[in-house]
């Protein structure tokens, strides 16, 4: 995948300095330095970029970095969302999900490999280049009914890859089985998995885990489940959820962890920050946030923040269904060059109350970009360039959809 590289711009001297004079903050200047001249941030200065207010500083040294890496180009995928179930046996100590219900509790499904099939037959015909798919940790789903799912959708849908199972469901699946992660990971992707979602992470912060997610998978044994699969040339996705219980030293904590995995392995495709949403969660009401939710001024602070710090994570994504399209569109001038894809039917962030629509039309994601002044690139999962011809795309007026809530969790 061609990228434009620092040596085909300006020299960081021609391109920073009035920006930084204008700094309303004046501690973010030696930070403005390092980025203009490509040294790393530590977590020192990630306190100051947690701690300004000056927005449109900050968000003009992500612009910048994020430029270096990836030029004026923005990505999206034609994909399709696929939850296969959500009965989980962590219904009731993930107190900030909305999605998990026990198996006998009202709202629970799991769906058939022919219900999957069928629900994924909207493909056929349609641009979708991928298959995201996470869902519960059912205590009777074992590692074949994934394997299975995995090659009868590749069977039935050749041309679309498949981006599957976050590290909590692996680590589950091994349990179920009394075997080894790379085991696991191996089984699959031999059945035509592509890639690993970034899901699980939440903050990894032990004592936060301990409040929001107390039996889940430890900040440590995410990490290694991310380290086995980039072994065995599975690349993943890495995220963090925001806005619950954390501090700012947390999330810094949880960004450094991720930084030193990609230094080790380099098999990060994207980073994904994500809002917490207070909607239909037990956190919520125990916080007595029901109601309340993120701001857009945090959201747009984390991707810019993600940019600057994860300086070897080539990508940083936007989710739309979770921030609205309108939020996703302001984020590409704040160090976000991936806006996510056309979802087509998504059930964890609308299990939390989400407003925004199921599905953003191929035409809309181009719209939506191009009016942000960028580059639309179509990608597949693993962002290599499917198209960035859009000549003849009959493209709608006004670009994008009406504005929803945000919401919760996934990627």
């Amino acid at each position: 995948m061609a990228t434009t590289t620092s040596d085909t711009l300006p020299p960081p001297a021609q391109v920073l300095p009035l920006a930084i004079g204008r700094f309303r903050d004046a501690l973010l200047h030696p930070i403005a330095e390092k980025v203009a001249t490509g040294q790393r941030l530590d977590a020192a200065d990630a306190r100051v970029l947690y701690a300004t207010n000056d927005l449109i500083g900050l968000g003009t040294l992500a612009d910048f970095a994020n430029h270096r890496i990836n030029g004026e180009r923005v990505f999206f995928s034609a994909n399709q969302h696929i939850n296969p179930t959500n009965v989980c046996i962590l219904r009731h100590t993930c107190v900030f999900c909305s999605y998990a219900r026990l198996a006998k509790e009202e709202g629970a499904y799991t769906r058939t490999l022919e219900e999957v099939y069928q629900e994924a037959e909207q493909a056929r015909g349609a641009p979708t280049r991928e298959f995201h798919i996470v869902g519960g940790l059912h205590p009777k789903l074992g590692l074949s009914y994934y394997t299975d799912m995995i090659r009868g959708l590749k069977e039935r849908h050749p041309q679309v890859q498949i981006k599957a199972l976050t590290a909590v469901e692996i680590a589950h699946l091994a349990r179920i089985e009394k075997s080894g992660i790379a085991e696991v990971l191996q089984r699959l992707k031999d059945a035509g998995l592509t890639s690993l979602p970034g899901g699980g992470a939440e903050v990894f912060s032990t004592a936060v885990r301990a409040t929001i997610a107390e039996r889940k998978l430890t900040g440590a044994e995410w990490i290694a489940v991310h380290r086995v699969a980039h072994g065995l040339g599975i690349p993943s996705n890495c995220t963090m959820l925001y806005g619950h219980v954390e501090t700012a030293d947390d999330r810094i904590e949880h960004l450094t962890m991720l930084r030193d995995l990609q230094d080790e392995t380099g098999g990060f495709l994207t980073y994904i920050p994500l809002a917490y949403h207070t909607e239909h969660n037990e956190l919520g009401v125990s916080l007595g946030r029901v109601g309340s939710a993120t701001t857009g001024f945090e959201d747009l602070k984390n991707i810019a923040i993600g940019r600057l710090f994860l300086d070897n994570i080539p990508h940083v994504k936007t989710h739309w269904p979770m921030v609205t399209p309108f939020m996703s569109q302001i984020a590409l001038a704040f160090g976000c060059d991936d806006v996510e894809g056309t979802v087509v039917y998504e059930r964890v962030y609308h299990e939390a109350g989400a407003h925004t629509d199921m599905q953003l039309p191929y035409e809309g994601l181009v719209a939506l970009i191009r009016d942000a002044g960028k580059v639309p690139v179509e990608r597949d999962s693993l962002y290599q360039s499917l198209r960035e011809d859009f000549t003849g795309l009959v493209i709608p007026r006004g670009g994008t959809h009406r504005p929803g809530l945000p919401v919760v969790h996934s990627a």
